[in-house]
């Protein structure tokens, strides 16, 4: 990959949580292996947080090579059509969706590669009509009840045969690090569903024609399996060399 092609957008919902300091801590690690992980690759990192909004995020991506759109906060239920006050809601940034689901658009509009994390996924699979899940209730995707550091849990996921993600990972049956109460509900236009839990809920969707593709899982946390994020951020370069 050229010096021309290889620049990264890893984009956060807010780059400080002062109200939570033990939850900003876990970030700064998941980020940061994120971060960490691209540079290795070659990449020129650029870390952005979307709560400045859609105009500024979209300007500091407007010539990007690729984008990661990280774990975070719940998006608010306006954007899919539900209501708040369910079960485990988060505070809500509504600014930081508006932003991030702006840049999607713009993504696939380009054929910009990008990878969305957790939170990124579900921003991946509203964008284009989708639904959520409002709260898995008792499930074996996320611990609850327990320091920051305890929440991911580590569960299975089936992987779609010949789909980009079981390509990627070499497997049809992948152990995740998982951190997720919401999760896909009724699935966005032009999106397959690529990856699922043994209970059935989504856990990886790609795109049937842009070069998009997302998980519900965290491969950038530190118990996961080694070359997890490795091979889904060498996705993205792939797709960046592929297009030069």
């Amino acid at each position: 990959m050229s010096d021309a092609l290889r620049t990264l957008a890893v984009v956060e919902a807010t780059r400080f949580r002062g109200h939570d300091p033990a939850y900003h801590a876990y970030v700064q690690i998941l980020v940061g292996r994120v971060i960490a992980g691209a540079e290795a690759q070659g990449w020129a990192v650029v870390r952005l947080a979307a709560d400045q909004g859609a105009d500024a995020l979209l300007a500091r991506t407007e010539r990007v090579d690729a984008v990661v759109i990280v774990g975070g906060e719940d998006i608010a239920p306006r954007f899919y059509g539900g209501a708040g006050g369910y079960p485990g809601e988060s505070r809500h940034l509504e600014v930081a969706d508006e932003a991030q689901l702006r840049l999607v658009h713009r993504a696939i509009e380009r054929g910009i590669p990008l990878l969305g994390i957790c939170r990124g996924l579900q921003i991946v699979n509203v964008a284009l009509g989708g639904s959520l899940v409002q709260d898995l209730g008792e499930s074996g995707h996320v611990n609850r009840g327990v320091p920051i550091p305890e929440v991911l849990t580590t569960h299975p996921v089936l992987l779609e045969p010949g789909s980009r993600v079981e390509a990627l990972l070499g497997t049809t049956v992948a152990d995740v690090r998982s951190a997720h109460h919401q999760a896909v509900d009724a699935l966005g236009a032009g999106l397959v569903v690529t990856g699922r839990a043994p209970d059935g809920h989504v856990e990886a969707i790609e795109h049937e024609s842009a070069p998009v593709l997302a998980v519900q899982w965290h491969p950038e946390d530190p118990a996961a399996p080694a070359g997890q994020l490795d091979a889904l951020l060498g996705a993205l370069r792939l797709r960046v060399a592929a297009a030069a």
